[in-house]
């Protein structure tokens, strides 16, 4: 038997940029342009989380040399101007992101957390409160890191500053964040620590 369809009144119209990022474009665009100009805040939902090189500053030694460096030096230097920034994932971080992690102290600061739920399969990187990526790309080299195109993922996505779907994912990200999901969690029993604080 076919489920009834209530009618579902239309979303008022309303101006909002929207872009496809496909491929490559998660690198420039999003990494190199929306995250690394990021002001005040940085809310990061993945299901993989693995180390990410990224090229050096422009300017730098480094980058003459063409060397790489770690996303969590990114990280660090925004945390220290005061950005927050929220990891939200599912698997265990890879080793080298693990190492990485650890040699950042800039990143032993309130300003930045990850909790890990294993339900989380959404991709969502949300910046300022005011840019908002929705798609395939995990926060993986593979993913968004600086892959040359034989050897990254094919990835697509879109990039919005429509305020009704960042008003929506965010509130999404925070009830997960916050543990309010975690009462009615049928996985509970395989989660490594509940983020409502309570056991497994």
């Amino acid at each position: 038997m076919a489920k009834l369809r209530l009618p579902v009144a239309p979303l008022a119209q309303r101006a909002a940029k929207v872009s496809l990022v496909v491929d490559a474009a998660h690198y420039d665009d999003l990494v190199m342009g929306v995250i690394a100009k990021a002001k005040t805040s940085i809310w990061i939902a993945t299901a993989n989380v693995k180390e990410m090189r990224i090229e050096a500053p422009i300017g730098s030694t480094a980058r003459a040399r063409g060397k790489y460096a770690s996303i969590l030096e990114t990280f660090s230097s925004l945390a220290k101007r005061g950005v927050e920034i929220r990891l939200l994932h599912a698997a265990t971080p890879s080793r080298p992101f693990r190492a990485a992690l650890a040699a950042q102290d800039g990143l032993r600061t309130r300003a930045f957390a990850m909790r890990q739920c294993p339900r989380v399969h959404l991709k969502v990187i949300a910046v300022d409160g005011d840019a908002l990526y929705l798609g395939s790309a995990n926060f993986t080299g593979a993913g968004l890191g600086a892959k040359g195109d034989g050897r990254r993922n094919f990835e697509m996505g879109i990039l919005t500053d429509d305020e009704i779907l960042l008003d929506a994912t965010q509130a999404r990200f925070e009830r997960i964040w916050s543990g309010k999901e975690c009462g009615a969690c049928k996985l509970r029993h395989v989660c490594p620590k509940p983020l409502d604080g309570g056991k497994r």
